[in-house]
């Protein structure tokens, strides 16, 4: 059979194939969670063989590492990209997060697999500390003392946040941003009123 061999549902499997199974993995692990999720059943999801999958991705841990790696590459550009808001209203900006956001899929990646030498494991590593980097960033931006132990206070945060959120069902959010308006005043003291709009200086 040629690669446009039609797949489980009759869909030719070759074009668009790839997107499909990326698709289905990032419903299925997000709902369900990695390991309780098979080839068998992602494969169906996205209308493959797994002759088919198995020629995009060489198992089910590549296409994890591809799953976790597409997922936010730009590391929270909706927040640190912003020009809108001040550095500091951008730190603050990144816990306003939905509660029922699902758990964060780099912590949930870490936490399923059990394995720091996994390709997942190193993605999510490396994301957790590209988002302490933005964090700190940010806050030297914003003129605090030591931008980098603020970015990972706050990184500390947003993660105890999330996982708190999954774990209690409820919304722990809030309470994070009051904690980190706290720390993030105290690493700028001095520099408030320097932060403020420009609308809001006194004529």
């Amino acid at each position: 059979m040629t690669e446009l061999e039609k797949g489980p549902t009759g869909r030719r499997r070759g074009r668009g194939a790839r997107e499909r199974i990326l698709g289905a993995s990032q419903k299925l692990f997000r709902e369900q969670g990695i390991n309780r999720t098979g080839m068998d059943q992602l494969c169906a999801a996205a209308e493959v063989s797994k002759r088919t999958a198995y020629q995009h991705f060489g198992g089910k841990d590549e296409l994890v590492a591809e799953y976790l790696r597409r997922f936010d590459p730009d590391v929270l550009s909706n927040v640190f990209d912003r020009t809108d808001l001040t550095p500091r209203e951008r730190l603050l900006a990144a816990f306003d997060i939905p509660a029922t956001t699902p758990l964060c899929p780099y912590i949930g990646a870490a936490v399923e697999l059990h394995d720091p030498q996994h390709p997942a494991s190193r993605y999510a590593r490396d994301y957790k500390k590209a988002v302490a980097v933005r964090l700190a960033d940010t806050a030297r931006e914003a003129g605090a003392a030591d931008p980098e132990q603020l970015g990972e206070q706050l990184a500390l945060l947003l993660d105890g946040a999330a996982a708190r959120t999954r774990v209690l069902n409820t919304d722990a959010f809030p309470t994070a941003a009051a904690i980190a308006a706290v720390l993030i005043d105290n690493a700028i003291a001095g520099t408030a009123a320097d932060d403020r709009r420009p609308e809001e200086l006194p004529s």
